[in-house]
């Protein structure tokens, strides 16, 4: 059994000093020309797919409430890794970094990066990065790779120093990955499968459209190995949400379809509350879009969503369950159009609703574990286009319809190319509709669809404000 768990060499030990851990001798010791002994083998030693041991067996995770520990700690203890070593978890899988650059990014991930990936939740002692996650990557070398990948990326872009960290972590995190899928067993492991997203969601980041293709691909046969999106769910809550969401971000049309609006069938599963709105005949939220050639199944969402979002079931709507509704009607939404009933083409209108909601579902949640701008940028030019042809009949139809589409519209595409587009239209609805001041645009946003929240609310407000600060 070791007698320490002292990485640094005997010479730099004794001396107090940071070492930095080279082999075959430390700086100091090649410096002074003297001895390099170390108690333990450093962590630098290169690997490579011929090197890598995989075990088939899951290695047991670290305590829980250890690693909460250890996250407290490591905003104090972390603040400045380079004048101090430290281990915060005791032991971690091997990487070809140096200690101090491994533990300043654990503690960036932890503290930085967990809470991008999932803003929904900024308690440390619960969000599931810090609590579900760290812990699996604790004990694979694969996904361990991926999330240092992850916050060295991060770093790196912020420094604009190049990314010779990353390039490192990326080599080493597809040599580890392959070895995993390659193994039946291995591959449809948790770890597994969010180590495949992740690496998925950083082509994509960089425009590797392909490569992020054949990352889905194999994903997506990995959770058919699983038995179903639903399996996965009830193996682990926080892989089936990554898998779910990131196969709809990281391509128009999602990889899984969605169950009945009872819950049966196999796919994304509605929430609880989206069943109790189908069961019941009573207390509905009327809809004042009976007259609108709305396609059935879009009709159908956005009756479910007046009555969540306007009725008393939004109150029981926690965070994870808000996530899970907007994961399960993206994919509805989003689903590939042979998917979808053959008798009628959609209308134009029809279309600019479908498209809407999408957006809207997006601006009001935000982005969880990866950015869906790609997404919302496609979606933004659907919506543009199916206005090209409806917009003219729909303000004649239904005004708080139009007013709610610009919005979305306007919101959506701010930055992008298309702004000037939904920005103008907006202001020919403030003549023609009478809209001069916020209370008016809100009382129709209101009557269409909306989610009371205090910063969306704000950024639709703003919109509108360069509107009239426009046509002033």
């Amino acid at each position: 059994m070791r007698k320490t768990l002292r990485r640094s060499c005997d010479a730099c030990a004794r001396s107090k000093l940071r070492c930095d851990l080279l082999t075959p001798q430390c700086s100091r010791c090649s410096k002074a020309d003297r001895p390099c002994v170390y108690a333990n083998e450093p962590l630098t030693s290169p690997l490579t797919e011929d090197t890598i041991e995989i075990p088939a067996k899951k290695s047991p995770k670290p305590d829980v409430a250890s690693v909460h520990s250890s996250v407290a700690n490591l905003s104090i203890s972390c603040h400045n890794p380079a004048n101090q070593s430290f281990d915060p978890f005791h032991t971690y899988p091997q990487t070809r970094l140096p200690r101090a650059r491994v533990e300043f990014l654990i503690q960036h991930f932890l503290s930085n990066i967990a809470f991008q990936y999932y803003p929904l939740d900024k308690n440390a002692a619960s969000n599931p990065f810090v609590v579900s996650w760290f812990p699996l990557a604790l004990a694979d070398p694969a996904l361990f790779h991926v999330s240092l990948q992850t916050a060295s990326l991060d770093m790196e872009l912020r420094e604009q120093k190049g990314f010779a960290t990353s390039d490192i972590l990326m080599a080493d995190s597809v040599s580890l990955v392959r070895l995993k899928i390659a193994n039946p067993v291995l591959a449809i492991q948790d770890e597994t499968m969010d180590a495949v997203i992740t690496l998925a969601a950083i082509e994509l980041g960089k425009g590797n459209v392909a490569i992020t293709q054949l990352h889905i691909d194999g994903l997506v046969s990995m959770v058919r190995m699983r038995g179903g999106i639903q399996r996965v769910k009830t193996v682990s809550p926080l892989t089936a949400r990554m898998v779910s969401w990131v196969t709809m971000i990281a391509l128009l049309s999602p990889q899984f379809g969605t169950q009945d609006d009872n819950g049966r069938g196999d796919g994304i599963a509605p929430v609880p509350q989206w069943i109790e709105i189908a069961n019941c005949h009573g207390d509905h939220v009327s809809s004042p879009f009976n007259r609108l050639s709305l396609e059935p199944a879009i009709g159908n969402i956005l009756h479910h969503l007046r009555n969540i979002f306007h009725g008393p079931k939004h109150s029981g709507l926690s965070t994870a369950d808000f996530h899970d509704l907007v994961c399960f009607v993206l994919h509805r939404l989003l689903e590939p159009t042979h998917a979808r009933s053959p008798d009628t083409l959609p209308s134009s209108t029809s279309e600019s609703v479908r498209h809407a909601l999408a957006l809207y579902l997006l601006i009001v949640h935000g982005p969880t574990y990866f950015s869906h701008v790609q997404l919302q940028y496609s979606l933004t030019q659907e919506l543009k286009r199916d206005l090209d042809e409806s917009l003219d009949s729909t303000v004649t139809t239904n005004a708080s319809l139009t007013v709610w589409l610009l919005s979305v519209g306007m919101v959506a595409s701010y930055g992008s190319q298309n702004s000037q587009y939904f920005t103008a239209e907006a202001g020919v609805a403030t003549m023609s509709l009478g809209l001069r001041q916020w209370e008016d645009v809100l009382f129709h946003l209101k009557e269409t669809l909306w989610l009371e929240e205090q910063q969306a609310e704000h950024t639709f407000q703003q919109a509108w404000d360069g509107v009239w600060s426009g046509t002033t």
